[in-house]
Formats: C-alpha cells, structure tokens, sequence
C-alpha cells in the first residue's frame, strides 16, 4: 500500500518510508506529546538509572491513564477497558503480530506516522482489499478493549527514544535479525547483489539483536541497518517484571536494505 499523505509525525510518511531516510535518519516525534508530557521527561531527565526511568515511567502512565483504578469500575467492560493497557498490547504483539493486538499497534503506526501495514495475517494490498477491512476489524475490536490507547503508544514511543539516546549517544543504527520461511511479507522492490535486496517492510516488525536467536523463527535470516530513530520498542527498556521479550526489537517498516543470510531467495 501507498502511504498516507496525513501523519501526525514530524517527518512525511514518503520521507520516513524511504530508503534515504534508512540511511541517513533523522529524529522523528509525535506531534504534542513531550511537550504536553514535558514534566515526566524534566524527571526523568534528573535520573542517571534505566531502571528507575522505567519504573518512574511505567508509574507516570499508571497515573496519567487511571490505569490503577481499573478494580474500582462499576461494570466488567469499563474494568477491563483500563486493565488493558500499552503492555497488554506489547504482550499480545509479541505473541501474535498479527492478533487484535498487533492490528492496535500498526493501527497506531498508520495514524501516527502515515504508514500503513502491508501484512496482517495476509497481505495487504489496498485500502479497498478484503485483507485490509479484516485488519480494520481486528484494530476497532481491539482498541475497544482498553482506554486511550493511542495516547498510551505517544508516550511509550517517546520514552522509548529518549531511552534510546542516553543509552546509545551518538549512535544511529543498530544491526538487527528477522528470521523468516518466506517473503510474502516483504515484496522485492529492487536486487542490489547477489544476496542484498531492498525489500518493502511491513509498517511494524520483530527482530533481535541476537543472530543466533534469529534462526529459531525462520529457515533464512535477514539482516538490516536499522535506525534508532525507526526503533518502537526495544527489549530491556522495561523491567522484565513488566514485559519479558525474546530480546526482541519492534521496529517501523518502509524500505529496507537487507542481507540474506542463506545465500539469497530461493
């Protein structure tokens, strides 16, 4: 699918999908959301340790969204709408990407950044396509669940690159693994050598930064530079006793140069 010319991003959806930017990224920020957010980051900022960030952080949310108050809701849907919160979602991604949860999350990524997904558990071709209104249901299913979603993802999605940058300064791309048995999901747009292609990513995408961990989900490896700017969510920046991933990295799609570990398509 063609991007969507209305993002809330600081950059166009053609640019942040483009293999220029991949190469050459630059910062990218929900529009508002650290201004209206700014006396968390002002703490944060006082904090020298990740792991209290992310215990200051995961609290700021559970304020700022009443998620604590979830037991004292009168009907079983408004209880749950506050119980599922942005780690539900993480959770349910990781799990199945392509799940209510999953569709919650490239939903979030089509409106904020005018990229839409081109796979949920089928790809997707058009916004006309019997694949997409499958997505779109799945995504309004899900985001019933829970309160404010949305607005929860901003915030993750800035605290996570904030993290980003005090953890890596001065760095810009992280080299990063996706096992797969096939390519359905990532459409050739060009072969640039024998084993390098530039490939159409999906609008969200698991890797890991462990190579090795790579092959246990999938009969190929794909290997890509990665920038920062592009990361969603990355494994550790939550304390495992909220979320436990498979060192997994969630990353923005668009085009991608990629490595095939195997030896090329087959």
């Amino acid at each position: 699918m063609d991007a969507s010319l209305i993002n809330l991003c600081s950059l166009p959806p053609w640019a942040i999908a483009s293999r220029h930017f991949n190469r050459h990224p630059h910062p990218l920020e929900i529009q508002g959301v650290r201004m209206a957010n700014r006396l968390l980051f002002e703490r944060l900022d006082a904090l020298g340790e990740p792991r209290r960030r992310a215990e200051v952080f995961h609290d700021y949310m559970d304020v700022t969204f009443q998620l604590h108050h979830w037991e004292r809701e009168a009907t079983a849907k408004g209880r749950k709408s506050l119980k599922n919160s942005y780690l539900r979602f993480l959770r349910g991604w990781m799990f199945d990407s392509s799940g209510r949860e999953g569709a919650v999350l490239k939903g979030w990524a089509e409106s904020r950044l005018g990229l839409p997904p081109t796979f949920h558990r089928e790809p997707i071709v058009d916004a006309n396509s019997r694949a997409y209104y499958a997505y779109m249901v799945d995504r309004m299913q899900g985001a019933a669940r829970t309160n404010a979603i949305n607005s929860q993802l901003d915030v993750l999605f800035t605290f996570v690159q904030y993290e980003l940058d005090r953890i890596f300064p001065q760095v810009t791309h992280l080299t990063l693994y996706r096992g797969v048995y096939d390519f359905i999901e990532y459409p050739i747009a060009e072969r640039l050598e024998k084993n390098r292609f530039l490939v159409r990513m999906n609008n969200l995408n698991s890797f890991t930064t462990n190579f090795e961990r790579a092959w246990e989900f999938g009969s190929k490896v794909l290997k890509a530079e990665v920038p920062l700017a592009k990361v969603f969510y990355m494994h550790g920046i939550l304390p495992s006793s909220l979320l436990k991933g498979e060192e997994e990295v969630i990353v923005f799609g668009g085009e991608y140069e990629v490595e095939v570990m195997t030896g090329g398509f087959e």
